[in-house]
């Protein structure tokens, strides 16, 4: 099996022998149902090969598709002049350079096409292209935008007079699509963010979103019944090497990869981690490693949003469609670029609106994730907070208690003074953002008839109840007795009795930046 690792043009995979799985139902679905749509999904997950599918489709290129759902099912003699935008390949790092290339690209798809152009400016070029390309070959024009948000996302941190100019730019290029409309077969956008609040659609407001939309939620990505279908010898091969079931397998690769969902039903693996684990036949952050999000991190710290990736949030519908570059909305960034995923959709009481919860999707972006912020938090290599987590698991599930001690302290001591904050929450989070980091399946405030727990997570089959006690000064010792007595006298412990796991209870205490811990098994 060939396996089309960073492979992203549709005919190449095809003409060369690679793995495809087939998205021509949807496609034809889309190309079906109307004229202007936007997509928006995460990097690596397969917009630049939908592109280069749908150019093929629109110019007749029947024998790629030899065997794929859509080969009887359109007129394939209706061949269409295609126009490919690929903001990778054109400057974009001030808006006179985009200006410039823009421009020249521009003649270059006339040139191709025998058109000379005769206007100028970019914006005025192109609806001159489309006109002159309708009026050519007597059919309308097709457009597809790859990454149309490029140049914004690689601006954000420069000075917003510079982000201002590109987005003007790119909402004047963006509006001639509206005014060209009877020039027009189709119009696809794809990119990672909708920045509906900076005006860049604000002239093309015929754009039907599909993001949500549940016709089109396995547009990109692949569905368990894909996975199992198409690379159905590559996970027998796996399961050999590996030792395991083919069941025991689906089971660890779904906990690894999958996960993705735009309407809270349709789950979907990420195709880049996919396509690596078969063809390295390891378990590993292939997706994240392909671009640590510094600016991602830097926001969360920033803002000490750590739970926004621990636990569960809500938000309106309406709430996607306010995403301003200037603000970056902590929960709609980590949507947008793919580190939360819609979990579930629900009618608000009145039926009226949609609520979304969203959380991380899979093991891989969770563990790399806060791999990466317990690192940023506490000035530690990321190297080394791998092996940290490691004999730290080791230590709790073994109820090693002084080793559990030393490894929290040197943890904590890392954590630069200015980042200690003066309150038992802050330590708190910290605490959940380094359990999760271990793995564990972390409950916060877990709520009893007698009080609220701290913290309780499981692993295999441990349970460990966790209080945490907090002072600006003095000795740890009376926070620890005082966390223990908490946990005995509301009886904390009671709901897990029946759970056939070993319990240990945990107390953790502050005292400034002085930290210790006591367990105890029942």
């Amino acid at each position: 099996m060939k396996l089309p690792i960073g492979i992203q043009t549709f005919s190449d995979i095809r003409e060369q022998g690679y793995l495809y799985v087939d998205k021509t139902r949807e496609i034809h679905r889309l190309i079906s149902a109307g004229k202007v749509f936007f997509l928006s999904r995460p990097r690596r997950f397969g917009k630049s090969l939908l592109i280069s599918t749908l150019e093929a489709i629109f110019k007749g290129k029947k024998a790629l598709f030899e065997g794929l759902y859509i080969e009887d099912k359109i007129d394939w003699n209706e061949r269409y002049p295609v126009i490919t935008l690929d903001w990778s390949s054109i400057s974009h790092t001030s808006a006179g350079q985009m200006e410039e290339g823009t421009a020249i690209y521009l003649s270059n798809i006339a040139a191709f096409h025998d058109i000379t152009l005769n206007q100028k400016s970019a914006t005025n070029r192109f609806e001159e292209l489309l006109t002159a390309l309708h009026q050519k070959t007597g059919r309308q024009a097709v457009v597809l935008v790859d990454e149309y948000d490029m140049p914004i996302l690689d601006a954000l941190g420069k000075p917003d007079e510079i982000t201002d100019e590109i987005r003007q730019f790119l909402q004047s290029f963006y509006k001639v699509l509206k005014a060209a409309d009877r020039h027009l077969r189709f119009v696809f956008l794809t990119g990672v963010s909708k920045f509906s609040k900076v005006s860049i659609f604000s002239g093309l407001n015929n754009l039907n979103d599909i993001t949500l939309d549940a016709d089109y939620a396995a547009l990109c990505g692949y569905t368990q019944d894909e996975l199992e279908r198409y690379f159905d010898s590559a996970i027998d091969e796996m399961a050999l090497a590996q030792r395991r079931s083919r069941q025991d397998l689906l089971e660890r690769i779904r906990y690894w990869y999958n996960g993705f969902s735009w309407d809270g039903v349709t789950l979907v693996y990420n195709p880049f981690s996919t396509l690596l684990l078969f063809s390295k036949k390891v378990f590993r952050d292939y997706w994240f490693e392909t671009g640590t999000p510094t600016f991602l991190i830097n926001i969360i710290k920033e803002r000490n949003d750590v739970k926004v990736l621990l636990e569960p949030v809500e938000i309106k519908d309406s709430n996607f469609e306010i995403f301003d570059y200037r603000t970056l909305d902590t929960k709609i960034l980590l949507f947008q670029t793919g580190y939360l995923t819609v979990k579930q959709v629900i009618k608000d009481r009145f039926g009226e609106k949609l609520i979304y919860t969203l959380g991380v999707p899979n093991e891989e972006v969770r563990s790399a994730m806060l791999e990466y912020l317990t690192s940023s938090f506490a000035a530690y290599p990321v190297s080394d907070t791998a092996i940290m987590r490691e004999r730290m698991m080791g230590q709790l599930f073994d109820g090693d208690v002084s080793g559990l001690e030393r490894g929290m302290q040197a943890l904590f001591a890392e954590i630069p003074s200015q980042l200690h904050l003066p309150w038992e929450a802050y330590y708190h989070s910290l605490l959940l953002l380094w359990l999760n980091m271990l793995g564990f399946e972390v409950q916060a405030e877990v709520s009893t008839d007698k009080g609220r727990i701290d913290a309780v997570w499981t692993w295999e089959e441990r349970v460990v109840i966790a209080e945490v006690k907090y002072a600006i000064k003095g000795k740890v010792e009376p926070l620890l007795k005082k966390a223990m007595a908490q946990i005995m006298d509301r009886r904390y412990y009671e709901r897990y009795n029946g759970a056939k796991r070993r319990i240990a209870l945990l107390a953790i205490g502050f005292a400034g930046k002085n930290l210790a811990c006591r367990m105890t098994e029942l």
